[in-house]
């Protein structure tokens, strides 16, 4: 009699096909060094990740999804994908409900990414009543809301003191990066020395090869946790300029449009929303209207309701 399939799972390196013969049917596991991710396992995450976060994972995320949770069923010393998943379930407010969304979540970054939007930033500002609020929906480590606030003190000089920009993400461990302001000198190699010059300091010591955003520009931007799924949101005033950019591509289209229609009571009359350089908001047209590249404003009818 050859080994139970369980036993036989262990021998495997590549995915294979493995009939259950109580239940008569197959399975379809995948196998890494260490686990098993089963396809209910992988389902099941799709699912909980697709509820937390409203994250849209494809069937080719498979591998990524074995590898980065791999580190918590280690780190917890946990054997299987299902013991992982249960303990998850049996404490809806737990914190490793957190971890397992950090997990999942891509923070692909840097400054002044998709360049053409901070020159369009800055000309809108210089028009908006006093003081100018910013709201950056996904601001990973930093680096986005950081650009934002550099531009507005450039261009509003002295009337820059009362500006604010909210940064929010989903991903706890990267906020408290991003909070810390503290950056490697290949994080910043592709900014303008006068920049570099004027909103950075040179670490020395423990902090040799680094750099420090100025206290200046660390006080216009505060950082905050926020689920764009969650059923409220702490924010209490409307916006001159939202940044969602590259987080649409990760929700299907019915949490995009949810979200972008919680979106416009947040902005003001004149207020922008900067989209990233892959997503497409013309389906929503009825409350968004293209300005720009990737530049979009209220409809006529959502900005007069909200005059």
């Amino acid at each position: 009699m050859g080994l139970p399939c369980e036993a036989q799972f262990l021998r495997l390196r590549h995915p294979r096909k493995c009939m259950n013969t109580n239940q008569n049917t197959a399975a379809t596991v995948s196998i890494g060094p260490d686990f098993v991710l089963t396809d209910k396992d992988f389902s099941k995450i799709r699912t909980l990740i697709h509820q937390r976060a409203g994250i849209a994972l494809s069937a080719q995320k498979r591998q990524m999804v074995y590898s980065r949770l791999a580190r918590r069923l280690r780190k917890l010393k946990l054997k299987e994908f299902s013991t992982y998943l249960n303990f998850l379930e049996a404490d809806p407010n737990g914190e490793e409900w957190q971890l397992f969304t950090n997990a999942l979540t891509t923070n692909l970054t840097s400054f002044f990414r998709e360049s053409h939007h901070f020159p369009a930033l800055a000309e809108h500002v210089r028009g908006c009543p006093q003081p100018v609020t910013v709201w950056c929906s996904a601001a990973s480590t930093g680096e986005e809301p950081y650009s934002i606030a550099m531009t507005l003190i450039e261009a509003l000089g002295n009337r820059a003191g009362g500006a604010s920009v909210l940064a929010t993400d989903i991903d706890t461990q990267v906020l408290a990066v991003g909070a810390q302001g503290i950056f490697s000198m290949e994080q910043v190699s592709k900014l303008e020395p006068e920049r570099l010059k004027r909103f950075f300091l040179k670490g020395s010591g423990a902090h040799a090869g680094k750099v420090r955003i100025r206290p200046e520009v660390a006080a216009l931007v505060k950082f905050q946790q926020l689920n764009l799924l969650d059923a409220k949101w702490a924010l209490a005033e409307p916006f001159d300029a939202i940044f969602c950019r590259n987080v649409m591509i990760y929700f299907d289209k019915p949490t995009q449009e949810q979200v972008l229609q919680r979106f416009a009571p947040l902005m003001k009359p004149h207020g922008l929303l900067f989209a990233g350089h892959s997503e497409n908001f013309s389906f929503a047209s009825h409350t968004f209207r293209l300005r720009g590249k990737t530049i979009y404003e209220l409809s006529a009818s959502r900005a007069k309701a909200g005059a």
